[in-house]
């Protein structure tokens, strides 16, 4: 048998220091993000609202490119603030993992989040927010350690499940100025996330599993 570690240092010690770098690196990324948000709703309230004209239109081919927008623009600060705690939180429970996991739950919540709105939102509508990347992390979140079997993740699903449930409530339509499309397609997109990185690694570590007879 071969292993491999650092010179005058411990091979043991080379993960935690993996781990605690990608913890550094997933709280300046999901803050990074977060002052972004706070930045662009700065200058969006200097020019009276003009920044949130360039949110979702529902069905105008020429406005696709708005899905990849919306998301980082907010109403007004109300709705900036309501976002912003599970905004970084839930952000920084994937990215402290991996990238791999935060890419692909972020980018799966912003697609199906922003195709959802764009294909089954009212006409004459404008939709923003970060809401659909926080319902995407959730569903990726809620659902990811019962798919790992990981006992750590688990842990993180029961937290995110018992502190965040009552979005759910957000999936309700007929709520004045609440696009529930946007939090069901965003759902969706980090639930299949989960089920694509999870179910696949579940089977790839069953089959590297020794057997005994």
């Amino acid at each position: 048998m071969t292993h491999w570690f650092n010179a005058g240092r411990p091979a043991g010690t080379l993960r935690p220091r993996r781990e605690r770098s990608q913890v550094w690196q997933s709280a300046v990324v999901n803050g990074l993000l977060l002052a972004m948000m706070w930045v662009l709703e700065a200058v969006d309230t200097v020019l009276h609202g003009a920044l949130d004209l360039l949110g979702i239109r529902p069905r105008d081919p020429e406005t696709l490119w708005s899905i990849g927008v919306a998301p980082w623009l907010h109403g007004d600060w109300g709705h900036l603030m309501a976002n912003s705690v599970p905004f970084f939180l839930l952000g920084f429970f994937i990215l402290g993992d991996s990238w791999r996991e935060w890419l692909t739950a972020t980018g799966a919540a912003i697609l199906f989040s922003g195709a959802t709105v764009w294909l089954f939102s009212p006409p004459d509508s404008i939709t923003i927010g970060a809401s659909g990347i926080v319902f995407g992390w959730f569903g990726y979140l809620g659902l990811r350690g019962f798919l790992s079997r990981n006992t750590q993740q688990i842990v993180i699903s029961v937290l995110v499940l018992i502190l965040y449930g009552g979005i759910l409530a957000g999936l309700l339509p007929g709520q004045s100025g609440v696009s529930w499309q946007g939090h069901l397609g965003g759902l969706i997109g980090g639930v299949l996330a989960a089920f694509l990185l999870h179910r696949r690694s579940r089977r790839l570590t069953a089959r590297a599993a020794p057997r005994t007879w």
